[in-house]
């Protein structure tokens, strides 16, 4: 190239051009800059996308969502089940996470059940219209655990008219009670618990594990239960003469059909029952909330223990366990209240109060009462210390016991209140002392006539 045609391009490159009056040769420069990077930017994608697609990243991905999945399986059983070594049951048992919204009379249940997939699906149950609908699957009749029946939901609503208001029969903190009847016309109680995955799920694993395999004629017998979606229901047997608190503080008139004869019936039942839970069972069982309303009494005026839902399973080689302070205010231990540490003693307690209850017809916490007697049992305990025993006898009373037989069976009630735990008799020398009460009572009564 001359010198000539050099010079020519130079002056072409130097003009400036209509793109911000920049020099041709730095515009020419900027366009095959750009070109440069859009290369670049093109080839980085081929060859990002080739090891997206070789065998060996395809393994690795697959590795990393599987072990994903795995963590949020984890969690969630972590999250759902409750690892109790108290109140365990049965692993096979079907616990879905569960959230209830549950008012008295729509008892409509809002739960999610996890899937193995780790997807999650919401459903809204209203009780009377679940059955052939229901996305809940069906399950068998036969009980898992070895006794009892697995009933079905559908069973359940039928027996009790759909849980309506009208079969209520008793109310408490974690469940409504029903009555119902089966389709083979056996006359059962339903109880429905209410709270969602805390107390009311450890409630129903003790009492199913607690008192499923118990046959005693002073317990009332549990028959089967319901797991279904996030249902969990109790089907007891039937005692169809209310409870001993319906009759002691109920309206019965001004005289009680309770004689005495019946009371110490009733106070020598619950005392048997007890002495099976605490003696006769291993582990043995510590019910923890002795109180009237959970003594039944059937037509023949015999008592049966009720409600396990607080019951705690005690080991031969444990003298006692550590829980949460539970139980019905006025007839827990005070060691048990102050400590937490509780075994069968803090029954025992709770059963010498009760007897007090019997005794006298009052409640073992009565604020509408003079100062000295709201507390029934340093009032109790006063009345016998000023040899005043005949004048805490409940009024009602249709006849007046004799007098050793009053003294002898509060001499047991405190006994069992004794504030040091390690003085109470056990429910087998309760039973001892009480069954020569009772011979006593009827060999005074022979003279009398």
């Amino acid at each position: 190239m001359s010198l000539y045609d050099k010079a020519f391009i130079n002056s072409e490159l130097s003009k400036p051009t209509s793109i911000f009056g920049l020099r041709l040769w730095v515009v020419v420069g900027i366009f095959v800059g750009v070109i440069i990077v859009l290369l670049l930017f093109l080839l980085s994608l081929c060859i990002t996308s080739r090891r997206r697609n070789s065998p060996s990243n395809k393994r690795k991905k697959k590795f990393e969502q599987t072990q994903t999945l795995t963590t949020a399986v984890s969690k969630d059983i972590q999250e759902i089940f409750h690892h109790d070594a108290i109140a365990a049951v049965d692993h096979r048992l079907p616990v879905p996470e569960i959230q209830i919204d549950l008012g008295k009379s729509e008892h409509r249940v809002v739960f999610s059940d996890r899937q193995s997939s780790g997807e999650s699906r919401a459903t809204s149950i209203e009780a009377p219209s679940c059955g052939g609908g229901s996305s809940v699957p069906s399950l068998p009749e036969v009980s898992h655990l070895g006794w009892g029946r697995w009933y079905t939901l559908r069973e359940l609503e039928a027996a009790t008219n759909g849980l309506s208001d009208e079969n209520v029969i008793g109310e408490g903190g974690y469940g409504i009670v029903y009555s119902g009847v089966l389709g083979d016309d056996t006359r059962v109680a339903v109880k429905n618990l209410l709270n969602n995955r805390g107390q009311a799920e450890r409630e129903f694993k003790v009492e199913v594990d607690a008192i499923g395999r118990v046959r005693h004629k002073n317990l009332v017998r549990l028959l089967g239960y319901c797991v279904e979606g996030a249902y969990r229901m109790l089907v007891y047997e039937y005692v169809d003469n209310g409870n001993l608190d319906q009759w002691i503080h109920g309206e019965v008139g001004d005289v009680s059909p309770l004689t005495w004869a019946i009371r110490m019936n009733i106070i020598l039942g619950t005392a048997k029952g007890l002495a099976y839970l605490h003696e006769g069972l291993e582990p043995k069982v510590v019910h923890r909330d002795i109180k009237s309303s959970n003594i039944l009494i059937d037509r023949h005026w015999n008592a049966k223990v009720s409600d396990f839902g607080l019951a705690k399973l005690l080991c031969s080689e444990s003298s006692y366990v550590t829980t949460r302070v539970m139980g019905t205010f006025g007839y827990v231990a005070p060691e048990y209240a102050c400590t937490g540490m509780l075994n069968e003693k803090s029954d025992v307690y709770s059963f010498g109060v009760l007897i007090m209850e019997i005794i006298s017809g009052r409640s073992p916490v009565d604020y509408a009462r003079p100062q000295g007697e709201v507390n029934l049992v340093e009032w109790l305990k006063t009345m016998v210390g000023n040899r005043k025993a005949e004048d805490v006898v409940d009024p009602k009373l249709p006849e007046i016991p004799s007098s050793k037989a009053l003294k002898r069976i509060l001499l047991v009630a405190l006994r069992c209140v004794d504030p040091d735990a390690q003085k109470r008799p056990k429910m087998g020398h309760v039973i001892h002392m009480l069954e020569a009460d009772d011979l006593l009572f009827h060999r005074d009564d022979n003279r009398s006539r």
